[in-house]
């Protein structure tokens, strides 16, 4: 999922969205207007759901009707209306249970709200998403015994999934207090019909070839669309969405090898900035800011505003969503420059929800290999399990969307190369701040990089007490 744009929809959330999976990490912050305490409260009936008072944590009694309420961000692909309908299915398995999905787009003022809410163990949904990006603040000592343990509690099989996946959510105790939806494998997808006007060729190896290796070769391909560009169109849609997607590609990013906050130093960080900087300059961008609650870069789908996006897995969730009917088959799918992961998910239990016991089997359940197939078929998200990753349901998959592009075996192959980098405590606050703070800034107000880059630095050392 993400996602969000935090290291990952779901960034995403995403992210992450998932995530995204969307992947998290993309709310808009300025020094004087930073999400606080009360502007998460306000918030709270938006961003999450469940905000009553929480109760003890307990299992429903034989035939008891109860509510399972799952507080999401981005496209994580569980829904009745564009997803896998996997509520339904479980409702349908289970009827004494209903369940309520609270779903944002903004998955750093989901986070910021879901902080709030732990520290005062009331007004959380049953279940949670967890996006990468803030995984490790999750499992650290202030929160680590906030979650239920979830290889001990719904009977998930913790072995099913990437072991580096299980890591990433697992405290120094030993807990695992998430559940992997997705990873975040990296793509590129672009518009072919744009593509072709701007003479480019349209075929996907003929495409990824003119990027192969090197990032900076994907922004030399940019200035040549802009000769030639449709009027009105740019050749990708954000610097920052370029940001994320060559700094998922190195092997250092906010982190160092110990797990410790260094993005200052970090020589990731510095070309990805480098890069997302030349392309906002050069004007090879839409100057949209991904997963913007006014819907601008929605809507850049459906109108053709923009020839690429970097692509995660989940991803292609949202362009089948937000281009639209009118736009089917016109997107296809390329190779990266350089393989890497951008977002993934994790779900959550939080003990003072009012049926931990049956929100751990549901987060299980909606976990489990057999719904990461459903998932994917329909929302492209790919699988965090390793029996669905290799199978040849995903390795075969084809997106009606995409027509007859191999997504299974585009993501899959990209999914092989993944190492993931290390992970702090602070990537995904780290990540809102560059991108949104200071990409941002320079795309769409001119703001000189040196002093955006100053405004970051000031942004972390007022916000986060390390």
């Amino acid at each position: 999922m993400r996602p969000s744009s935090t290291s990952g929809g779901r960034t995403r959330a995403g992210a992450p969205g998932r995530r995204p999976t969307r992947p998290a990490g993309t709310g808009r912050r300025t020094r004087t207007a930073y999400t606080g305490a009360a502007a998460a409260v306000a918030a709270c009936a938006v961003l999450l759901t469940g905000c009553g008072d929480g109760g003890g944590s307990g299992q429903a009694a034989g035939d008891e009707k109860i509510t399972l309420r799952i507080g999401t961000f981005g496209s994580f692909g569980y829904d009745d209306k564009n997803g896998a309908k996997l509520y339904a299915e479980y409702e349908r398995l289970h009827p004494n249970i209903k369940i309520e999905e609270s779903n944002v787009a903004d998955g750093q003022k989901y986070w910021d709200t879901l902080k709030l809410r732990l520290s005062r163990n009331s007004g959380l949904a049953d279940i949670q998403a967890i996006e990468v990006g803030y995984i490790a603040e999750a499992t650290g000592p202030a929160m680590a015994n906030k979650w239920v343990d979830l290889s001990k509690s719904g009977g998930a099989d913790t072995s099913a999934f990437l072991d580096w996946k299980v890591k990433q959510a697992t405290t120094v105790d030993g807990k695992v207090i998430g559940l992997g939806t997705d990873i975040g494998p990296m793509a590129i997808c672009y518009n072919k019909d744009l593509f072709a006007k701007a003479k480019l060729p349209t075929d996907r190896t003929q495409v990824a070839r003119l990027w192969a290796g090197d990032w900076a070769k994907f922004v030399a391909t940019g200035k040549t669309y802009q000769k030639n560009a449709p009027a009105g169109t740019a050749f990708h849609d954000s610097a920052s969405g370029l940001f994320n997607a060559v700094l998922s590609s190195q092997p250092l990013q906010y982190a160092n090898e110990k797990g410790e906050l260094d993005y200052a130093n970090s020589p990731g960080v510095k070309k990805a900035w480098d890069l997302a900087v030349e392309a906002a300059q050069s004007g090879i961008t839409a100057k949209l800011r991904q997963f913007d609650e006014k819907g601008s870069w929605n809507a850049g789908f459906k109108n053709s505003a923009f020839a690429t996006v970097a692509c995660p897995s989940w991803m292609t969730g949202i362009i089948k969503d937000q281009a639209g009917p009118a736009n089917q088959g016109k997107w296809d799918i390329a190779a990266p420059p350089v393989a890497g992961n951008w977002g993934g998910s994790f779900l959550a239990v939080p003990k003072s929800g009012k049926h931990a016991e049956e929100a751990a089997k549901l987060a299980a359940w909606l976990t489990a290999p057999e719904q990461h197939a459903k998932v994917f078929g329909v929302n492209g998200n790919i699988p965090s399990t390793k029996a669905t990753l290799a199978s040849a349901t995903v390795q075969n998959a084809k997106i009606p969307y995409f027509g007859d592009t191999p997504v299974g075996r585009i993501y899959s192959e990209a999914a092989a190369g993944i190492t993931p980098a290390p992970v702090s405590r602070y990537d995904g606050q780290v990540k809102t701040f560059i991108t949104d703070n200071g990409i941002l800034d320079i795309e769409q107000r001119g703001t000189a990089p040196d002093a955006a880059w100053e405004n970051v630095k000031k942004l972390v050392d007022d916000k986060i007490d390390q």
